[in-house]
């Protein structure tokens, strides 16, 4: 048994699919983590939702900024943008029950190995959060999101920059708000956490009074090997306790897995080439 951990496929199933040649993978004997960004940009969302419905128990996910995107769009929240590939989605004659399937996922994960957890986020943790702490944190987004009711009437106030930092004190939409930017948005952040939403550069060009959120000091959720997608500037990064793993698939990059052993230690890179399915700029 082997386990893997995908960077961001955002659409283009075909990578996917040869990502899945490349290591062999046997649904009865592996699990397939995806680490956000599931859709939009690239040419086949369609195909990458339906392939991990009908694969669920073997494939698991969690939720990127472009997947809660696909759920504004589909609630009518939110407006189509100039880079916008999910129509196909929104017009499927299965997207309610595509739907449905997406808004259960969860927004973090945490699998267990022989030398200790590995904690899955689309894009960061705040450095006032423990492991555990994101994890609770990400269960409320979740039960919000997993209430047909509830969901609707969250996505509807989920969009905003504010807060930008991040309080135990926090309630009803604000906290979500926060929770959901963190784990959905974050690259920067200052040494007492509060966010940026503006740059996307590599972690060398971090802005005046800001640093990569995985080099705050005395991060609390230091002492857990996290892995990440969600930026692809920053590209492969295989540290003792980060993993960054988009490698910018749908910019003509690579589709990126980890595969794991019994031991986190353990682990190789896999790599399959993608063709551009958009231009950056």
């Amino acid at each position: 048994m082997a386990v893997y951990c995908v960077g961001d496929v955002q659409g283009c199933d075909g990578a996917l699919r040869r990502l899945m040649d490349e290591i062999g993978f046997s649904a009865s004997r592996d699990h397939l983590y995806l680490l956000g960004d599931l859709v939009n940009r690239g040419p086949n969302s369609t195909a990458v939702l339906r392939r991990c419905v009908c694969a669920e128990g073997s494939i698991s996910v969690i939720l990127g900024n472009h997947d809660l995107h696909l759920l504004a769009r589909y609630y009518g929240v939110r407006k189509s943008s100039r880079r916008d590939t999910i129509d196909q989605v929104i017009q499927a004659p299965d997207v309610d029950a595509l739907m449905a399937w997406l808004r259960q996922q969860p927004l973090a994960r945490q699998i267990a190995f022989q030398d200790g957890p590995l904690l899955m986020v689309h894009a960061g943790v705040l450095p006032q959060w423990t492991a555990q702490k994101t994890l609770d944190l990400a269960q409320e987004v979740h039960a919000v999101l997993a209430d047909a009711k509830a969901c609707r009437s969250f996505i509807e106030q989920m969009y905003g920059n504010q807060p930008d930092r991040w309080s135990d004190k926090l309630k009803g939409k604000d906290r979500l708000r926060a929770i959901v930017n963190a784990l959905t948005r974050l690259r920067f952040c200052s040494a007492d956490g509060r966010m940026d939403f503006e740059s996307s550069e590599n972690a060398d060009k971090a802005p005046p009074g800001l640093m990569p959120w995985f080099e705050v000091p005395g991060r609390k959720s230091a002492d857990t090997t996290i892995a990440f997608g969600h930026w692809s500037t920053l590209g492969l990064q295989d540290r003792a306790n980060i993993l960054a793993l988009d490698t910018g698939c749908v910019w003509g990059g690579c589709l990126s897995a980890m595969r794991f052993g019994l031991r986190k230690a353990d682990r190789e890179v896999i790599q399959v080439p993608c063709e551009a399915a958009q231009k950056p700029g």
